[in-house]
């Protein structure tokens, strides 16, 4: 594969240590850091949307927005801004309780309702989607909120679930959910243990960033490399250290 078809987005990460001084081989890690919503404009163009059959709205994890802001902190405060500016929604993804996927509202709104269209539940759908996610930005929903704060009654909450627009967190809540967003938490699974085993294999247990972005993703990195290693690097299940050969991904001692 071609490295421009592999290379990162531009971005500066947080390098642990270094291993030789001197001057560095520029490298697809290596940029000017940004905010967090340049952040996730960029990590947006490597979601594999043709894969989905563009049904799913572009997902970013927020582990990935940090490998690209490392200062957690400030992540964290300019994607709650963004949150609460409604220009971004917050995803439980299932898999863990910190898997957390950043999505665009108007990409989410625009995917949820072909989702819907022509469906028994369509109605709720663009019920909540008209006067629930402009308003509330949270990212689970009580019952009472839900039935006396917005109108909503029990069956079309009930319809909210058969879409996909909300999965179940426990008796009464509900998190906000990406309808058909099973197989791609299935791929990204894989896929984050998959690149994660390529790491582990390697000599030493690290790898030059540039020789494992050229080779040949295995057929369970169905995201694409760049995209999960963004991943490892933010969620720290590698470390990235300079070297006068590039950037180097190293699993972290035990």
């Amino acid at each position: 594969m071609s490295r421009k078809r592999h290379r990162l987005a531009p971005e500066t990460f947080a390098l642990k240590k270094r291993r030789e001084r001197g001057p560095v081989e520029a490298d697809p890690l290596r940029g000017e850091s940004g905010s967090a919503r340049a952040a996730v404009e960029k990590l947006v163009q490597l979601f594999p949307r043709g894969l989905f059959e563009d049904a799913l709205p572009p997902i970013v994890l927020r582990s990935q927005v940090y490998s690209l802001l490392p200062d957690r902190t400030v992540a964290d405060r300019q994607l709650k801004e963004l949150q609460e500016q409604g220009e971004i929604r917050i995803i439980q993804l299932g898999f863990d309780l910190d898997a957390h996927g950043i999505v665009f509202t108007e990409d989410y709104r625009t995917r949820v309702l072909k989702a819907c269209d022509g469906r028994p539940y369509a109605g709720a759908v663009q019920k909540f989607l008209a006067s629930v996610l402009p308003a509330c930005g949270d990212l689970s929903f009580q019952q009472e909120q839900m039935t006396q704060t917005f109108g909503f009654r029990d069956p079309e909450i009930t319809h909210l679930v058969k879409a996909g627009v909300f999965t179940v967190r426990d008796a009464g809540s509900w998190w906000l959910a990406v309808p058909g967003a099973g197989r791609f938490i299935k791929y990204f699974v894989k896929g984050r243990q998959a690149v994660l085993g390529m790491v582990r294999k390697a000599k030493y247990r690290e790898l030059l960033l540039s020789e494992l972005l050229g080779r040949r993703a295995p057929a369970t990195v169905r995201l694409g490399l760049a995209y999960h290693v963004h991943d490892l690097i933010g969620a720290q299940l590698v470390d990235c250290v300079s070297t006068t050969s590039g950037t180097i991904l190293r699993l972290p001692e035990t």
